[in-house]
């Protein structure tokens, strides 16, 4: 059943992630240095490459905190979203900075970057103690 959990706190982000940059592909478009064509789109776009890793990336990051929160004993809703929002916002979203500034990015691309892995280690975190 672990893995079932696990599964769906996955996808559960990887859905919120899909609709993070949808709503915010503009902005970061500007700021991540792709190259887009006369329409607005990426340059060589439509790998499914990066669609499989990040699903892969999901269920690596929903298994560790799925183990994360059974080892600390957590059980409710509210301590599963400030558990995922504190590995979000403290962990993950400054190693994206980290990455981003010594690739001399834009500041706007940590942002939009570490809200999505913070607000979906929210979801993760609160799909695993609701299941």
């Amino acid at each position: 059943m672990e893995v079932v959990n696990v599964l769906v706190a996955a996808a559960g982000s990887w859905v919120f992630g899909a609709i993070w940059y949808m709503l915010l592909s503009k902005p970061w478009l500007e700021v991540s240095g792709i190259e887009c064509d006369e329409n607005g789109k990426p340059k060589g776009g439509g790998s499914p490459l990066p669609f499989v890793l990040s699903a892969i990336a999901m269920i690596l990051v929903a298994g560790m905190m799925r183990h994360i929160i059974a080892e600390a004993e957590i059980t409710t809703l509210i301590k599963g979203i400030m558990v995922g929002g504190g590995i979000g916002l403290f962990m993950i979203s400054p190693w994206i900075m980290i990455n981003n500034a010594y690739g001399m990015r834009p500041f706007k691309l940590s942002l939009i970057d570490g809200g999505y892995a913070t607000i979906g280690c929210m979801i993760i975190g609160a799909i695993l103690v609701l299941f």
